[in-house]
């Protein structure tokens, strides 16, 4: 496997992060400002310096390498594989009548399943139900086919996000890299560090990923009780008070931001469903605790390779880079330290992260973790 990487920022050509090397159709995974992303002519300018190549891009609150964290630059990475293949595929949320399940499943159906390994999905964040297109992404793909990725961010603007696979991005567009091969090895792990506190309700009303009522009373007013004056800062602030759900028939808790609120009908729009009967806490960290979960993931997912990785691609959720704010260099440091110099490090901070708990197979929405994919060709 071979990289290279390279960076734009607004009045500035390209430029190169490391020696260049000649490659011949790589796939090329860009992700930036969304704002610049809206004003640049991304795609020429990399068609140009990969003619060949395979270029998907996506709006961020982040995008990562090893030495940086960057908001207001595009960072591009381009990687040739010798010995297997890739294919990508793209779907559409506004042609899909906004159906975030079917638009999963119906991913999921372009994919010849022989010898498909690991699926990486690039996703609009802004309007998805993430916990829907994960399920329709599930219930489409072989057990043992890992299926990791994020959703799109717009730092912590939350306007809009946009994506998109050799054009220019757009809303509403999820892209999926399939990865084929029997020369790949590819691993995952994930996660948080956030702490529940508080009394322990249950959701009372609720309609998919929007929370109206917690012991039958309106959800919005108990939150903003909770939060006193930084209730004013809504819904940035809720980045940082994300909600411990606990769902009967699941064997994990799981972790949701809250997106966005409805003051008229006090509802609180997360990044995923929260069915009724749930059990619903707060959460808080600090940054030792985000620091402790990124050395652990990254140790996890090494674990048990046979192989040294070649890339490693992180996922991290915007809540997590809020909290450590000056210091959010440090997470990517304690990725950084466990890996060999060499293993070229990419990736972006998200509206929601991908991946399977650690130990389980089907892929799940995520939201205040941080996962890491490890890829090598044997």
């Amino acid at each position: 496997m071979k990289s290279i990487q390279l960076n734009r920022y607004k009045d500035k050509e390209w430029q190169f992060l490391g020696e260049t090397i000649s490659l011949k159709q790589p796939l090329v995974l860009v992700f930036g400002n969304r704002l610049l992303l809206e004003t640049i002519d991304v795609y020429q300018e990399l068609k140009e310096l990969f003619p060949n190549g395979h270029i998907v891009m996506g709006s961020t609150s982040g995008d990562i390498t090893a030495t940086y964290v960057d908001d207001v630059g595009i960072t591009a990475t381009a990687i040739e594989f010798e010995k297997s293949e890739f294919l990508i595929k793209t779907t559409n949320l506004l042609h899909q009548k906004l159906d975030s399940h079917k638009t999963g499943n119906d991913l999921m159906k372009q994919f010849p399943q022989k010898n498909l390994k690991s699926v990486f999905i690039i996703s609009e964040g802004s309007f998805i139900n993430g916990s829907q297109l994960t399920q329709g992404i599930s219930e489409n793909l072989q057990q043992d086919v890992l299926v990791t990725g994020g959703l799109c961010g717009d730092s912590d603007r939350f306007e809009k996000t946009i994506s998109g696979y050799n054009q220019a991005p757009k809303e509403g567009e999820i892209i999926a890299v399939g990865f084929y091969g029997d020369s790949l090895e590819i691993s995952c792990s994930l996660y948080g560090g956030w702490t529940p506190f508080g009394p322990e309700r249950i959701v009372t009303k609720s309609k998919a990923n929007v929370l109206y009522e917690l012991d039958g009373k309106p959800a919005l007013d108990l939150y903003k009780k909770y939060l006193g004056e930084k209730s004013k800062e809504l819904p940035s602030a809720a980045l940082l008070y994300p909600l411990n759900v606990k769902i009967k028939e699941e064997n994990h808790a799981i972790v949701r931001t809250i997106l966005n609120i409805d003051d008229a009908k006090k509802g609180m729009i997360l990044a995923g469903d929260i069915p009724e009967g749930a059990k619903v806490q707060l959460m808080m960290t600090n940054v030792d605790h985000i620091a402790n979960a990124s050395e652990k993931a990254i140790k996890s997912a090494n674990e048990h390779r046979k192989n040294k990785a070649e890339l490693a691609i992180v996922v991290s959720c915007i809540g997590r880079k809020l909290v450590l704010d000056q210091r959010v260099e440090e997470e990517i440091e304690e990725v950084a330290n466990v890996l060999d110099t060499q293993v070229t490090i990419c990736g972006f901070y998200s509206y929601g992260e991908i991946a399977p708990f650690n130990g389980e197979h089907a892929c799940k929405l995520h939201n205040q973790t941080i996962t890491i994919t490890l890829i090598s060709e044997v």
